[in-house]
This record gives C-alpha cells, structure tokens and sequence, in this order.
C-alpha cells in the first residue's frame, strides 16, 4: 500500500482532544466556584513557581555558548 499524504489537523478538532478541553473547562468551573478559598490560597505560592517557570521557557532557544561579553562587536572604545 502506498502512503496516504495526511495534512495534521488542528487539536480542536479531534473528538477525544474537544472531549478533554470540555471536561479541563467543566473541571475548572467547579474548582473555582467550590474551592475559591483554596485556589486564593494557593496564588502566592503559584505566583513563587511561575518565576523559575518563565526562566526556564522564555530562554528556551537562546543558546548562551560561551561566557557573556560586553564588548561592542569590534567598535573602537569611546573616548
């Protein structure tokens, strides 16, 4: 058999992916408005751990090779 040239297909449009994102979504509303003291409680904690999160993600691809240099790329010095 030869193989079929499929294009991907975007995440909302599979069944099982539309079914999760539905359950994330019903799973988050209750959370909220059951559990708003809990969640509340638990913002200064999760804003702690969003800090070494962005770090780590934001810097992703960009490949520090060597030590960091100051100099201006071969410009003379000013004077």
């Amino acid at each position: 058999m030869a193989p079929r040239n499929q294009t991907p297909t975007a995440w909302w449009q599979s069944p099982v992916n539309l079914l999760i994102a539905c359950a994330l979504g019903i799973m988050s509303f209750f959370l909220l408005t059951e559990h708003t003291a809990h969640v509340l409680g638990a913002l200064p904690y999760l804003l702690l751990l969003m800090c070494p999160l962005m770090h780590l993600f934001m810097h992703h691809g960009r490949h520090h090779g060597g030590g960091h240099s100051h100099d201006r790329g071969g410009e003379e010095p000013r004077r």
